[in-house]
């Protein structure tokens, strides 16, 4: 059933139309493949480091073991992280593209996701391509404590050397885009743009609600409301995304 509409459409009818609900337009949660087929050229791209995996370092325990979290959700998704990275064209230009996977213990951000936008950005500078990071993630992942806050630092200064080697970033913020990968590299793009109605901040309005003992502004965290406030470029919906992406590639290139 469609949370936008409360109807229920049939998995064809929303595939074929891009996950996009054909009555309310409400954009449903996709992972990196979906976007990469999307995007990239005759859905064809390079899949780079898909050999780096995360280890449980810390030996951390909750309500179970974080090796056992890790195993589960590889064998439930058949990803090997919260990350995907690809190389290849859309509309014959060559760009590099992280894709997070929410499906992977909620797109949490571990050193493993900080090392392949770390070695993503470094394969872009050598091919001079622009690179892009499609963020969905409920934040940092406290299994791995602060190895996985290092990464905000880690990636926020690869991408000053993406910068300086005057290559563009593209930032797109899809729903849920919060916690520790939004006050990092989701809000350093030299374009940030989101999905319609897309969950961005930092902590959750529910958090914030109860901490602040007040009612929030409607649509509170949302990319209508962001975009008004000055925090996104501009908004756009999934079946322009492959040609506004071709559009600042060809603008950065000029």
């Amino acid at each position: 059933m469609c949370p936008g509409c409360k109807k229920t459409h049939t998995r064809t009818e929303v595939s074929e139309n891009h996950y996009v609900c054909p009555e309310c337009n409400h954009h449903h949660r996709i992972d990196a493949a979906e976007y990469f087929d999307l995007l990239f050229d005759d859905q064809n791209c390079k899949l780079l480091f898909e050999e780096i995996v995360s280890k449980d370092n810390l030996k951390f325990e909750d309500l179970k073991p974080y090796k056992k979290r890790l195993k589960e959700a590889r064998k439930k998704t058949g990803l090997k992280d919260a990350l995907t990275v690809g190389f290849g064209k859309i509309d014959n230009q060559p760009i590099v593209i992280a894709g997070m996977n929410f499906k992977f213990i909620g797109g949490s951000m571990g050193s493993v996701v900080g090392e392949k936008i770390s070695r993503a950005i470094d394969f872009a500078i050598k091919k001079k391509v622009p690179f892009m990071i499609i963020s969905k993630s409920g934040g940092a992942r406290m299994m791995e404590s602060a190895f996985s806050l290092m990464q905000m630092a880690k990636t926020s200064a690869k991408l000053n050397l993406l910068s300086r080697a005057k290559l563009p970033y593209l930032s797109f913020l899809t729903d849920p885009t919060t916690g520790g990968v939004t006050a990092s590299f989701a809000m350093l793009g030299d374009i940030n743009f989101a999905e319609p109605n897309a969950l961005i901040g930092f902590a959750g309005p529910r958090i914030i609600k109860d901490t602040v003992k007040k009612d929030l502004p409607e649509g509170f965290q949302r990319s209508e409301f962001l975009l008004e406030h000055g925090f996104l470029d501009f908004i756009v919906e999934r079946q322009e995304l492959k040609a506004k992406i071709a559009d600042m590639i060809r603008f950065f290139k000029n």
